[in-house]
Order: C-alpha cells, then sequence, then structure tokens
C-alpha cells in the first residue's frame, strides 16, 4: 500500500465534478463515470490520452506516492495527517490556467503563489519520517538519468525529485499528448474547463489519497479542511 498528500477540492465541488467527468474517474467513489458526448476528440484518443491521470486521481500533488517507513502505521499518518490539516490556514490562488509542461496539460496557478510554496514544503518535511527508503525500481521509474543534478539529490533525499525549488504545483488533465494533437488537445480543454481558466481557485482542503497496491487506482481516503481537523471527511 502507498499513501500520498495531495490537493484535492472537496468532492461535490464544481471543478472536481468537472474533471472527474473528463478523467472518466471519480477518486472519491472510485467508479468509473461516463465520458461527455461533445468532446472535440475521439473518445478511444480521449480514454487513452487520460489513462494516467485517470489512475491517479485529480489531484495536485504535495507530497508524492510512499510506502510506509517501518515501524510505522497507518493510524499514526492518519493522526499526523489531521494535525497537519488543522495547523495550517486556507488561502486562494488568485487565477489559474490551462498550461503545458512538456508533453503534458494540466492546470497551474498563473503566479508563483508564497502560501502555496509553503504549504507544499511543509507536506514533505512533515510527512519525511513516514516514507520507507526508495527501492531501486522506484529510482529507475523516476529515470534519474533524464534529471538535473539537484533533481537526483532530491529524489534520494526525499523520494520525490521535484521539490522545494523544483516544485512546480500542477493538477493535470492528460498523460503524454503526441505533438500533432497538441492544438486540438489544448482547445478540446479550454472548452471542457473554460469556467475555472482565468478563475482564482480556493485551497481549503487537503486530501490524504491511497494506493491499495502497485498499479491500483488511487482513491480519496480522507479529505480535511484546512485550519480545523473536527470537521474530517471520510471519502
Amino acid at each position: 500500500m502507498r499513501y500520498a498528500i495531495y490537493f484535492a477540492p472537496p468532492a461535490d465541488c464544481r471543478l472536481s465534478l468537472t474533471a472527474a467527468r473528463w478523467l472518466g474517474r471519480d477518486a472519491f467513489g472510485g467508479g468509473a463515470l461516463a465520458w461527455p458526448e461533445d468532446l472535440g476528440i475521439e473518445r478511444e484518443r480521449q480514454i487513452a490520452l487520460t489513462a494516467e491521470p485517470r489512475r491517479y486521481g485529480f489531484h495536485g500533488t504535495l507530497k508524492a506516492p510512499f510506502a510506509l517507513a517501518p515501524g510505522r502505521s497507518e493510524a499514526e499518518l492518519i493522526a499526523a495527517f489531521d494535525e497537519f490539516a488543522a495547523e495550517i490556514e486556507p488561502f486562494e490562488l488568485p487565477e489559474i490556467a490551462l498550461h503545458q509542461i512538456g508533453p503534458f496539460f494540466a492546470l497551474v496557478p498563473s503566479k508563483p503563489s508564497a502560501p502555496l510554496q509553503s504549504l507544499a514544503e511543509q507536506a514533505v518535511r512533515r510527512f519525511e519520517p513516514f516514507r520507507a527508503p526508495l527501492s531501486e525500481a522506484d529510482v529507475a521509474r523516476r529515470n534519474p538519468e533524464r534529471l538535473t543534478q539537484r533533481q537526483r539529490e532530491y529524489l534520494m533525499a526525499w523520494g520525490y525529485p521535484y521539490v522545494f525549488e523544483e516544485f512546480q504545483f500542477h493538477l493535470t488533465l492528460t498523460g503524454p499528448v503526441p505533438e500533432e494533437m497538441r492544438d486540438i488537445m489544448r482547445g478540446t480543454l479550454e472548452a471542457a474547463f473554460h469556467m475555472f481558466i482565468g478563475q482564482p481557485l480556493s485551497v481549503a482542503t487537503v486530501a490524504l489519497f491511497v494506493e491499495t497496491q502497485r498499479g491500483a487506482p488511487f482513491t480519496v481516503h480522507s479529505l480535511l479542511p484546512l485550519g480545523s481537523a473536527s470537521a474530517r471527511k471520510i471519502a
């Protein structure tokens, strides 16, 4: 089993519902969803190009997936997660944009956000004691030969290469999109997420996701409001 600390909006938030419909899966309920009928690309291609983010569920990474360290329990992790959420105040990203990150498309903040950077840094450090060391296979999956020296150092030290100044918050919407498909995909995503692009995004919740076994879909174990552990929601 692996765990991850992610940003995710509430299950009934319009962005969550739209993203779940786009990906064809709801990470809160875990069930498959019907795809929209009015997409600008063929359904089979849509299914293929969203396969990777569909397995992970709609989210923004704060602490990348990790197995529990020896001697640590799920109950201890949940208690730490409760405390973590309670100590951080909610905030707002003034605007989100559709952005291409290499061959992927994602929703990202239009400008750097100090509160978001702080949230991510705290998550990385706070849950590090719960992380088991990476296996050789885990390291290999990150293609360390393609990383910078600093990113390789972070991968070995923190289990994920994109932390601290290398961190780039993103809400992934696709897997790798072939170059000849990118203009079509951008237009399709702009139409599907038009009500959110250019608008603010409230960062008022954090989620504990679980992967019951390697390769299984990630699901939301619990969603907590920032600033209070008393209003905990169990998925």
